[in-house]
């Protein structure tokens, strides 16, 4: 062994000790930390369950009193039905593709709604499959067409891909409002309101044929509770393996320092030597003995 290398056994008994104690606290705070990530993603979780049970069957009222013009989308207001009226701009219909509805790589149908205050919306009227030999819907399903009455719940735009990816002429890859506004015609995307879109619930009058609804939001609360729960047993654990490694450390030292003194008194030269065994006499020469006395008589 090198002169630099030095192994856990060869520092003092305390040294070795406070290493592991510190090793469990650095271990506890590093749980403590994903504990509490957990559970404030639970907290935020609980809040979003929260929301759609407030707003997703509430009464439906006009946009204006949820979203004025020239005003901001209040997150509180996520998932509240609205009450549209006006007509769809079918000649600006987008699909957003990759959306996984049916067990597949579905698309959502976007057409921008004009109201009767000027202000377009973006209405989602749901979502088709793709086509059995290609890749696009082999049929997507028009809007009503003249003056409508649309109900749908409010939600707000989403980011751009992270990845930079794109989308085909006439497909966005995310309902993105401000690429979508810059995707359709300047006069349309220019009135599009830019903080929110629509999730149909129903048109009035009723199509022939529709999109198929989107799903509704999972009631899910997720694992963060029992993953935060966990971690806070990691930490517990850290400290009940620290101490088992230490108590163990004892139990060894006390059986060798039990085991010295009986192997230093085997060892000892001043205890007096065992006697030395008697040779027992060779019968013959017992014989030869009675034999030469007899003689003698």
């Amino acid at each position: 062994m090198s002169p630099r290398s030095v192994s856990m056994q060869s520092l003092p008994r305390a040294g070795r000790w406070a290493i592991y104690i510190a090793l469990a606290v650095v271990f506890a705070i590093a749980c403590a930390f994903l504990s509490n990530w957990q559970f404030t993603r639970n907290q935020e979780r609980s809040g979003q369950l929260a929301l759609v049970a407030e707003n997703y069957d509430a009464v439906p009222v006009p946009l204006a009193e949820l979203l004025p013009a020239d005003g901001d989308f209040s997150p509180g207001d996520e998932w509240h039905p609205v009450t549209l009226t006006g007509t769809y701009l079918t000649d600006e219909q987008l699909l957003v593709r990759n959306r996984p509805h049916g067990g597949t790589s579905a698309f959502e149908v976007l057409v921008p709604f004009r109201l009767d205050d000027g202000r377009v919306l973006l209405v989602d009227r749901g979502w088709v499959p793709p086509g059995q030999d290609q890749p696009v819907p082999d049929a997507v399903p028009a809007p009503p067409t003249g003056e409508a009455t649309v109900i749908v719940r409010l939600r707000p735009g989403e980011p751009l891909p992270s990845s930079g990816r794109s989308a085909p002429e006439g497909q966005v890859p995310t309902i993105n409002l401000g690429l979508v506004a810059d995707t359709i015609s300047p006069p349309a995307g220019e009135a599009l309101e830019q903080s929110a879109y629509g999730v149909m619930v129903s048109e009035d009058p009723a199509p022939a044929t529709a999109p198929s609804a989107l799903e509704p939001p999972s009631d899910d609360p997720g694992p963060h509770l029992s993953y935060a729960i966990q971690w806070i047993l990691f930490a517990v654990m850290g400290f009940v393996f620290i101490g088992y490694v230490i108590r163990t450390e004892r139990r060894h030292r006390r059986e060798d320092a039990e085991d010295a003194p009986s192997e230093a008194g085997g060892t000892d030269a001043s205890a007096p030597a065992p006697p030395a065994p008697r040779r027992r006499r060779d019968r013959d020469a017992e014989d030869e003995d009675a034999l030469l006395d007899a003689a003698g008589r």
